[in-house]
C-alpha cells in the first residue's frame, strides 16, 4: 500500500468546498490535510468556521482542522479549488507560482490557451499542454480545470457522437437550484417557476464545449469546428442538471449506430479503473420518461451521465435528453477525477 497523497481544499467552507470534503472522505488515494478559506474563517476550527449544509453533520475527519488563509505556505502540493470566481484567479496563480498543483472548479482559467479544460473520458491528452503552461508563465506548479456543471453533461452526452462529425448543436438546460450555491435563488422566485436566464451560463456552454471536444495540436488547442447554441434555465429541482440536445452530424449515421456508440463509450478512467470513475460514464435509459433527477441523479455516486429518448430530429439529425449531477460530476467529483488521472499519468510523482 502506497501512503495517501496529502491534499488541500481552497474555498473549503462554501457549498462546493463542502462537496469536496464529502467526496474525498475515505478516498483511497487522497487524504485531506489542509483547508483554506477567507480571512473571516482563518484561524477557526472547520466545524466552527462553516455551517454544514449537506446531509448529516460536519465529517469528523475535518471537523478539528484549523482553517488557513488562502496563501502559499504550508499547504500540500495538490490543492482542489472550490473558490468563487471573484477571487479565484489571482489566488490560484499564486499557488501555481509557488509550485502547487491546482485542480480548479472555478471558471477563471478554463479558456486560457495553455490550461487544460478536462473531462477525462473525452480529452485526457489535453494534459500534454502543461509543460507549455509552465514555460509560458514561469511556474513550478500548474493549473488544471474542470468545466461548467452544465457543460460536463452536454459534452459527455455528445462525446460518443464525435466520430460521426458533430457540426451543429442546440442545447436547452433545466438546471437545479444547487448550481446557484447557497443561499442560491430566492424561494419566491423559484417555487413553481422557471427562470430563463443564468448569467454567463450560455456563453460558457458554447465556448467550453468546443475546447473540450476539440484537439490539442502541438502547443495549442484547436476547438471542435462546430456551432453550439445554448438556452439555460433554472428550475425547482434540488440536484441534477437536465439538458435536451439536438445535434447535426456530418456522417449521417443511423439511430442504431448512435445507440451502439453510446453503449460502448468509455475512456481512460475506465481503462485504468480510477477510484472515482464510474464503470460506465454514460448510461442509456430505455424508458420513455427517463432520465429524471429525482430517480437517477444520485446513482453511480453522481459520477455518470444518463441519456434517454434518442430519436430523429426534424430540424437537425437526432435529439436526446442527458442528465448529470451538477455538484458531483459537474464540480467536486469532476476535479477529483481529474487529479486521479494526473496521478495515473505520473504527473504528481
Amino acid at each position: 500500500m502506497q501512503p495517501k497523497i496529502e491534499v488541500g481544499i481552497l474555498g473549503a467552507t462554501g457549498m462546493v468546498g463542502q462537496q469536496f470534503v464529502k467526496f474525498l472522505q475515505n478516498h483511497p488515494w487522497f487524504e485531506v490535510k489542509w483547508l483554506g478559506a477567507s480571512d473571516r474563517s482563518a484561524g477557526k476550527k472547520y466545524r466552527d468556521a462553516t455551517e454544514w449544509r449537506l446531509g448529516g453533520e460536519t465529517p469528523e475527519f475535518v471537523a478539528d482542522l484549523t482553517v488557513e488563509d488562502c496563501k502559499p505556505g504550508n499547504a500540500p502540493r495538490l490543492l482542489f479549488s472550490a473558490m468563487d470566481a471573484s477571487v479565484a484567479g489571482e489566488i490560484e496563480q499564486a499557488f501555481a507560482r509557488a509550485g502547487h498543483v491546482v485542480v480548479s472548479n472555478a471558471r477563471n482559467h478554463r479558456m486560457d490557451p495553455d490550461v487544460p479544460l478536462l473531462v477525462p473520458e473525452i480529452n485526457p491528452d489535453h494534459l500534454r499542454i502543461i509543460p507549455t503552461q509552465q514555460r509560458n508563465r514561469g511556474w513550478k506548479g500548474q493549473i488544471v480545470t474542470n468545466p461548467n456543471c452544465s457543460t460536463v453533461v452536454l459534452t459527455l452526452g455528445l462525446a460518443p457522437f464525435r466520430p460521426f462529425g458533430i457540426t451543429r448543436v442546440i442545447a436547452t438546460t433545466l438546471q437545479a437550484v444547487s448550481g446557484a450555491g447557497y443561499p442560491g435563488v430566492p424561494s419566491w422566485d423559484i417555487n413553481a417557476n422557471i427562470i430563463p436566464f443564468i448569467s454567463g451560463e450560455e456563453e460558457k456552454m458554447q465556448t467550453e464545449s468546443l475546447k473540450i471536444l476539440g484537439r490539442l495540436e502541438g502547443d495549442r488547442f484547436a476547438p471542435l469546428p462546430a456551432k453550439v447554441s445554448a438556452h439555460c434555465n433554472r428550475v425547482p429541482v434540488v440536484d441534477g442538471h437536465t439538458v435536451t440536445v439536438s445535434v447535426e452530424l456530418a456522417a449521417k449515421p443511423s439511430e442504431a449506430d448512435l445507440r451502439a456508440a453510446i453503449e460502448s463509450f468509455a475512456g481512460v478512467p475506465q481503462e485504468r479503473k480510477l477510484p472515482s470513475a464510474p464503470a460506465r460514464p454514460i448510461i442509456y435509459m430505455n424508458l420513455p420518461n427517463r432520465p429524471q433527477p429525482r430517480k437517477d441523479v444520485e446513482r453511480e455516486r453522481g459520477m455518470a451521465v444518463f441519456i434517454g429518448r434518442l430519436r430523429p430530429c426534424p430540424v437537425l439529425d437526432f435529439k436526446f435528453v442527458a442528465l448529470g449531477h451538477n455538484t458531483v460530476r459537474g464540480a467536486a467529483g469532476a476535479a477529483v477525477l481529474n487529479a486521479e488521472l494526473m496521478v495515473s499519468e505520473g504527473m504528481l510523482d
